[in-house]
């Protein structure tokens, strides 16, 4: 499997890599803007790629990012394969059973996207009937399933499969994280066809308490020094100049 060594200016601050825990983090081998995704020579870029080189550095942890199928990622934890999983994945209560989580990340809303003027509502009634798109194997086919019985649920490998069908006229709506779904609203595509009907009604039993590191049961000082990394990030400003070129406003919620 391809890894890519994170290097940043602020983790040579910490003195040799040989002297820091090796972690592989997993991220989700499927682009998710803005949050990870290849650019045109194959590194990964974007938020959350930034946030695990902050994290990481300032929890004294040599960190290499292991692209997996999002649909494998746990499993890869729980086997072993890599040692933390930071790739947007929300702490639930079906979650916490297999595994472990660290302190919140960033937490934001679940929205619904849809054809402009369809007047389609992010509800269980404005759904019925319709097509709905989400994404396998994550909170909102969870979601959807639970609370949108009437609609037909597609499920896609990747969001962008998702949205593109949506452009296409091929389902009626889909659901994401409304950071994700903003940035493909705002593409010149996204713009032209199509809009956000708003937020779902929350469901923390589903929908988490907001976006952690991803461990495995009984790894406790590795869990303190990721919660220790997120802190000190959230005190000394690091967090918002990483957040700042990617939002309006803090992503990281109540």
């Amino acid at each position: 499997m391809k890894k890519i060594l994170l290097t940043t200016l602020a983790a040579l601050s910490f003195g040799s890599a040989a002297m820091a825990q090796e972690v592989k983090v997993g991220i989700a081998a499927e682009p998710y803007p803005p949050f990870a995704s290849p650019d045109a020579a194959g590194n990964w870029i974007g938020w959350e790629i930034e946030m695990i080189g902050a994290v990481c550095a300032a929890a004294e942890l040599d960190c290499v990012i292991t692209p997996v199928a999002w649909d494998g990622i746990i499993p890869s934890l729980t086997s072993g394969q890599v040692d933390a999983i930071m790739a947007s994945m929300s702490i639930t209560e079906e979650r916490l059973k297999t595994i472990d989580f660290s302190d919140k990340y960033y937490n934001t809303p679940t929205v619904i996207a849809v054809a402009k003027g369809s007047g389609i509502a992010p509800t269980p009634e404005g759904l019925a009937g319709k097509i709905l798109g989400v994404q396998v194997s994550t909170i909102h086919q969870d979601y959807a399933q639970t609370h949108f019985g009437d609609a037909e649920i597609k499920l896609y490998q990747t969001q962008d499969e998702a949205n593109q069908d949506l452009v296409a006229g091929r389902i009626d709506a889909t659901q994401a994280d409304s950071i994700a779904l903003d940035a493909f609203l705002a593409s010149a595509e996204g713009t032209a066809c199509c809009e956000s009907a708003g937020a779902v009604a929350d469901d923390p039993a589903i929908l988490g308490l907001g976006v952690g590191v991803g461990l495995r049961k009984g790894e406790d000082d590795l869990k303190a020094k990721f919660n220790a990394g997120i802190a000190k990030i959230l005190e000394d400003g690091t967090y918002e100049t990483i957040s700042a070129p990617y939002f309006d406003s803090s992503i990281y919620g109540g």
